[in-house]
């Protein structure tokens, strides 16, 4: 017996007769996997290399994150010693140190 066979096996039994919970417990399970598996098809994940490739995804999405958030530090690094740089040029300029070198 299929799931879709299953399915509609419950669905008939709970329309024809008042359903007991059980029953509609066991269609809302069948239902629901039947269209995660119908979904996973869909997205081409229904085979047994989906596990690996959603692993892959993952560690690719990590190292991702993890590079972007290197550039931004490095990013803010590099205007920190700028702005330092700057304010090191100015202090000289304010001190006369360009003339004390001439």
């Amino acid at each position: 017996m299929t799931r879709e066979d299953l399915l509609a096996r419950l669905a008939a039994q709970a329309i024809s007769t008042p359903p007991e919970i059980v029953t509609l417990r066991a269609l809302v399970e069948e239902a629901s996997e039947l269209g995660a598996a119908r979904a996973l098809e869909k997205l081409g994940l229904e085979d047994a290399r989906a596990r690996d490739d959603m692993a892959e995804l993952r560690e690719l999405l990590g190292a991702w994150r993890d590079a972007k958030k290197g550039v931004w530090k490095a990013a803010l690094e590099w205007l920190v010693r700028g702005a330092l740089a700057l304010v090191l040029v100015g202090l000289a300029m304010r001190l006369g140190l360009s003339e004390m070198l001439r």
